[in-house]
């Protein structure tokens, strides 16, 4: 069981709980440490790094952000209300001083049996709205903007080239070989980073929860 503060839980009650990971996708931040109502919740989580999913009771939070291994001045300071029911990746996003946290959804999509599922979410601060293609020119997803979190799309299983492309245009701005998506299994390609800069643009490709967490 997970519970933050004084919140009362019920271990049987399983409805009113949510699954939350975190990622930290803020180019210029160092580690950091996460609180929820004074509890922490991640310990230092550097850039590009997941935390597991963590179930928590829908209810209000207050989420503190700090350097690792500090606790005075936090970066990110805000309130929140978590939902019963759900599945997220709570994302830290932008640069630092100004950032955000943003919260994206995993639906439960059904996909055609021995498929795989696979959207993309733009998390570089500095990148424009790309297309997401294969090398051929095959567009997946188009006109992504920052923040922007596409529907998840049902795919063969193989071994894909993904390119990132300045949207409407043959630009390519990153290529990703051997993403190897496996039928039956949800993910979503985060690109993070700064093009042309420190750190690069890239992308972490995890599996998401929404594959085995099992929800009401």
């Amino acid at each position: 069981m997970f519970s933050i503060g004084n919140r009362v839980q019920y271990r049987n009650n399983n409805c009113m709980k949510s699954y939350i990971r975190i990622l930290h996708a803020v180019p210029n931040a160092p580690a950091v440490d996460v609180y929820a109502n004074d509890t922490l919740i991640a310990n230092n989580l550097s850039y590009t790094q997941f935390t597991e999913y963590l179930p928590i009771y829908s209810g209000d939070y207050r989420i503190q952000i700090y350097p690792a291994g500090t606790k005075q001045e936090p970066v990110y300071d805000t309130k929140i209300t978590v939902p019963a029911n759900e599945i997220y990746t709570a994302a830290a996003i932008g640069l630092l001083p100004e950032i955000s946290v943003l919260a994206i959804q995993e639906p439960k999509e059904e996909i055609p049996m021995g498929m795989a599922a696979v959207r993309f979410s733009h998390l570089s601060p500095t990148a424009p709205n790309v297309d997401i293609t294969l090398p051929d020119g095959t567009i997946l997803f188009d006109n992504v903007a920052f923040t922007e979190t596409t529907e998840y799309l049902a795919v063969p299983p193989s071994v894909y080239t993904l390119q990132a492309r300045v949207a409407g245009t043959d630009n390519v701005v990153l290529t990703v070989p051997n993403a190897r998506l496996y039928p039956g299994k949800y993910y979503t390609v985060y690109a993070v980073g700064l093009p042309g800069d420190n750190p690069p643009l890239q992308v972490v490709i995890p599996l998401d929860g929404v594959t085995y967490i099992p929800l009401c």
